[in-house]
């Protein structure tokens, strides 16, 4: 009977030992992921700014060829001038609207 409770301790205790190297592993490689998954976001909010520099850019660069006179970007050029002929329309209301 003894015998058979120091056999039943001894399995639990290589099944405890086991099962904390197996908690500890996995401790390990949840710290690594979430240190790898941080990296992660990082550099995809770096490429995220830089694509937001980059669309920033292109319109510049269509708009400037409006400007210069581009057949090819012309619609670009008289949405930009209705833009921005609306914004001083705005601006004119008001200022009527405040009694200056």
């Amino acid at each position: 009977m003894l015998k058979d409770l120091e056999n039943n301790f001894s399995v639990v205790e290589k099944k405890v030992l086991e099962i904390t190297k197996n908690y500890q592993k996995l401790n390990e490689r949840f710290l690594d992921l979430s240190r790898e998954h941080e990296e992660l976001k990082e550099k995809y909010d770096e490429e995220r700014k830089k694509n937001q520099v980059l669309a920033e850019e292109q319109k510049n660069i269509k708009l400037y060829s409006a400007i210069s006179g581009n057949p090819d970007h012309n619609r670009l050029m008289k949405n930009h001038i209705n833009r921005l002929i609306k914004e001083v329309d705005q601006c004119i209301a008001e200022l009527q609207n405040s009694g200056l």
